[in-house]
């Protein structure tokens, strides 16, 4: 496990970071400078439509992918220039991954415990250290009393707990989910996010959710929405019981490092902005308006 250089350092640092697909007849730019910064033990979600590019961000933060420029950092290693003999040190002992589809994330013929045992066995613990962790994890995913049973005798929240336990069997500092409650219902979904809360402040792991629900912000500290492959939005809870009202959600738009601001795509559409909009300072705020509006007295404003 690898540890930051400052308390202050972002644990997941990504700037100004591209991933393009090439094949012989074109390119794909999944990624186009994105920026993002993730707190060491933060629970975060990102969101987006299909496209986004959420999901390739996801696959280079596991080390599946390598990015194409910029710069992105989880902890102190540098996932640009890393090697392929450090990314698989990397993907067995330093990130921890929950798919979607069970299948894919236990081995069908065995039991519960020993799915959890096996990334331990392969990185050298003994059978004897392996039986007791994954005792531990088990206890903490609330399965202990499913050990014995193979993945087609336990429900699919089952078996997605039991994914999350096989996902931090070697003790990784980051765990990362790509919609990991996409084939279960809201019941057991929320099931399986108490269990994500839980580990998340008991063993401050940092979980990163990729997901559609943009109900999510229920769940988590803070909801990053992605768009054309950058950052847009984030969601973040806070505390307001000074006002009477527990906690709020509060909505900002993301400023990159160039300055770039993505308005929601409602906003735009509500306004009718086309390709040009008016940006103008007033007092301690940034009014955006369309290329031409009218003013008070029905003629266009614009500026002198």
């Amino acid at each position: 496990m690898v540890s930051d250089s400052t308390p202050d350092t972002p644990y997941i640092h990504c700037e100004d970071l591209f991933k393009i697909y090439k094949t012989d007849e074109l390119e794909v730019v999944a990624l186009r400078g994105l920026d993002l910064k993730v707190a060491r033990g933060e629970m975060m979600a990102i969101v987006g439509a299909s496209g986004s590019g959420k999901s390739t961000l996801l696959n280079i933060l596991a080390g599946l992918d390598k990015p194409s420029a910029g710069g992105i950092r989880v902890g102190e290693r540098d996932l640009l220039t890393t090697t392929e003999e450090d990314l698989v040190n990397y993907r067995r002992s330093e990130v921890g991954f929950v798919w979607q589809q069970t299948g894919r994330n236990l081995i069908p013929y065995l039991s519960a415990q020993q799915n959890v045992e096996v990334p331990m066995i392969l990185d050298g613990a003994t059978r004897r250290q392996a039986k007791r962790r994954a005792e531990f994890l088990l206890e903490e995913v609330d399965l202990i009393h499913r050990r014995k049973n193979r993945p087609d005798q336990i429900s699919g929240g089952e078996q997605q707990r039991v994914a999350i336990a096989v996902a931090l069997a070697n003790d990784p500092p980051l765990l990362l989910a790509d919609e990991p409650t996409g084939e279960l219902d809201r019941s057991t979904a929320d099931t399986v996010f108490r269990v994500f809360r839980k580990l998340n402040e008991g063993m401050n792991v940092t979980l990163v959710v990729v997901t559609h629900d943009r109900a999510i912000s229920d769940r988590v500290d803070r909801v990053v929405s992605m768009r054309d492959g950058r950052t847009s939005t984030e969601f973040i809870r806070r505390a307001a019981f000074a006002r009477g009202q527990g906690e709020i959600v509060e909505e900002f738009a993301v400023v990159d490092r160039s300055g770039r601001l993505q308005i929601p795509r409602e906003h735009i559409e509500s306004l009718r902005i086309g390709e040009r909009a008016r940006i103008q300072i007033i007092g301690d705020h940034v009014e955006v308006r369309p290329e031409e509006q009218a003013d008070g007295d029905g003629a266009p404003w614009r500026r002198s």
